[in-house]
């Protein structure tokens, strides 16, 4: 049973449209009856969801965790080079979705074997970072690098160890991972490693700040502020 309140209520209208911007539209029957769903705001919530036309069950769409991490072997970091959409072609750290009955560090450590074929020892959470226009959650790790081997995976076309100057900024395939480089290193120069908790919130571009660019060309340390 519902409110009665459907999504396309004037005073529900701007509410429906964040969730549109968002909501996974996959669901089309109900999985514990089979009948049509429809999207609207359920009794007792105030968010339009997946609700039965028949049984009332309702259906959640829930944000998605990306797990990964920083290799690290000596003063060089392990990129992949993507070999699928979206993206095809660019460079970003080895991370993805997490499965089901698995820890964070078990997804980052998984993760970093099928794309590099690199075993790692994870060391610390580096970052934790929101982005709520594709509700994805992406929680990355530095982690070691014991010995330097690795391939390419199923999913990556080259893999290589890059010192900070080699990074293919203008290659990075996500924004999360140019804004998560720009703080490893960053935090790197300052010395000391800290946590990075933040919102991406629009694509930013596929190239280092100008700020960062002027500081790391100067040879000046990068406040972890700066990030």
């Amino acid at each position: 049973m519902d409110l009665g309140v459907r999504a396309d209520s004037p005073r529900n209208f701007f509410r429906y449209v964040n969730t549109r911007t968002w909501m996974d539209m996959a669901i089309k029957y109900c999985s514990n009856c089979g009948a049509p769903v429809s999207m609207r705001i359920p009794a007792l919530d105030n968010r339009a969801r997946y609700v039965c036309d028949a049984c009332d069950t309702t259906h959640y769409v829930n944000p998605k965790i990306v797990a990964g991490c920083i290799p690290e072997s000596g003063e060089r970091i392990l990129l992949c080079r993507r070999a699928i959409e979206p993206c095809l072609g660019m460079w970003t750290l080895p991370a993805g979705f997490m499965e089901m009955g698995e820890s964070t560090v078990e997804a980052a450590i998984r993760e970093t074997w099928e794309e590099a074929e690199a075993s790692v020892e994870v060391d610390s959470l580096f970052a934790l970072f929101s982005i709520p226009h594709i509700s994805q959650v992406y929680i990355m790790f530095r982690a070691g690098l014991p010995r330097d081997e690795y391939a390419p995976g199923p999913e990556s076309l080259e893999v290589a160890l890059f010192r900070e100057e080699e990074i293919p900024w203008s290659q990075l395939a996500f924004p999360v991972i140019s804004r998560t480089l720009e703080c490893y290193f960053s935090d790197k120069r300052a010395g000391a490693f800290r946590v990075h908790i933040g919102d991406i919130r629009n694509r930013m571009p596929q190239q280092p700040s100008d700020k960062m660019k002027q500081l790391s060309s100067s040879g000046r340390s990068v406040h972890p502020h700066d990030c």
